[in-house]
């Protein structure tokens, strides 16, 4: 398995099949997409094959007054959940977040992937709320080994 920072396009498939499922493929695209601060990191298999992607960006965290990145966009390949890809390039992207100075980086996940979060490290703030259509979600953060 690799990871690399790559192109949104390179990563782009997998994000609207994996994350917008049956809606349009225009639903995929991020407004953070464009912007240059804006950094995608995908995992490939042996084969070449991307199967998991996040996308990372400045972000503030409300309440917070260091500087952060947020992800979203987080999603591997039904086929290969459980092997590690999806871990993969978060640790992938706190490197590289880290390196571009974040101190901190969190997202709104999931609350079904709290344990997931949990295990690498990040901790769930606040109350749990809902984010149409996907679901009950936490804010999840980690602090970076720069802050």
């Amino acid at each position: 398995m690799r990871t690399a920072v790559v192109p949104v396009e390179e990563i782009f498939e997998l994000r609207w099949a994996v994350l917008r499922t049956g809606l349009p493929r225009e639903t995929a695209i991020y407004p953070e997409d464009s912007r240059e601060s804006t950094f995608h990191v995908a995992a490939y298999d042996d084969a070449g094959v991307v199967r998991a992607c996040v996308t990372f960006f400045p972000d503030t965290m409300p309440g917070e007054d260091v500087a952060a990145y947020r992800f979203r966009g987080m999603g591997s390949a039904p086929e290969v959940r459980g092997e590690g890809y999806g871990a993969a390039v978060l640790r992938a992207g706190l490197r590289e977040a880290t390196v571009r100075g974040a101190e901190l980086v969190w997202c709104n996940g999931r609350t079904s992937a709290q344990g997931f979060y949990e295990h690498l490290g990040f901790t769930a703030t606040g109350e749990e709320f809902v984010v149409e259509p996907s679901g009950p979600h936490f804010v999840f953060a980690i602090k970076t080994s720069v802050g």
